[in-house]
């Protein structure tokens, strides 16, 4: 029996020094580098067959130049149809203003991008053909629901809402993809107002931000998109 006893004893001896050392050493896990975070999946423009031509009156500022034959943007009652590509600015020459004045915009977001991308209004153009002096303030909305104003001003972006933020305002895309939001951008003598269906998502002392120039429309890479309506009023 003393024997059977020992053996036993032996045996849970080995047992217990057996899941001491196959338990992880805490310094260890301490010294091993934590794994990169997942980059995520790349999305380079894509290149639209057959475009380069413009409705009449109208002109486009690609952000990477060289890429304007790589998007479609055609007349398509009601308004235009605009299929990307490259990120565009599209706009008419005729649409300056300098002082007060009201621009607007009824835009469909008519399918989901592989990545939240956002479309929308520009003020202030000036010098859009000209690199690197091209200036100008532009208001988008994407398909989550946020919005993102900012300022460029050459190489250089400012925030004006310091990211990209959420309102109740602004439709989200539905299941298909699509969303229908109308955009304004207003400034008169005491503020510029920038709304989304009529609600104001935020404002800023005009001294601040220049808005003479020209409006005009500011959509994002590879996006499919329906404008029903474009005005630029002098108030």
């Amino acid at each position: 029996m003393d024997a059977l006893r020992m053996a036993a004893q032996s045996l849970a001896l080995a047992a217990a020094l057996a899941a001491v050392a196959a338990r992880p050493d805490p310094a260890d896990a301490q010294s091993k580098p934590a794994k990169p975070a997942a980059k995520p999946a790349a999305d380079p423009d894509r290149p639209v067959a057959g475009g380069g031509d413009l409705p009449r009156g109208w002109a486009a500022r690609t952000d990477t130049r060289g890429k304007e034959g790589d998007f479609k943007f055609a007349v398509m009652d009601p308004g235009w149809h605009i299929t990307l590509g490259p990120a565009t600015l599209l706009y008419r020459p005729t649409d300056k203003v300098d002082g007060a004045f009201t621009a607007t915009a009824l835009i469909t977001q008519t399918s989901a991008p592989k990545h939240a991308e956002g479309y929308g209004l520009f003020v202030g153009g000036q010098s859009l053909e000209a690199d690197p002096q091209q200036k100008y303030t532009y208001f988008l909305i994407r398909g989550d629901g946020k919005y993102l104003i900012k300022k460029r001003d050459g190489a250089n972006l400012t925030s004006l809402n310091s990211a990209w933020t959420s309102h109740p305002a602004i439709v989200k895309q539905g299941p298909s993809g699509e969303a229908t939001n109308r955009l304004e951008v207003t400034m008169d003598r005491t503020r510029l107002v920038f709304r989304v269906n009529g609600k104001e998502v935020y404002s800023a002392d005009p001294r601040l931000i220049d808005t003479k120039g020209i409006a005009g429309l500011r959509v994002n890479h590879n996006l499919d998109i329906h404008v029903q309506s474009f005005e630029v009023k002098k108030l």
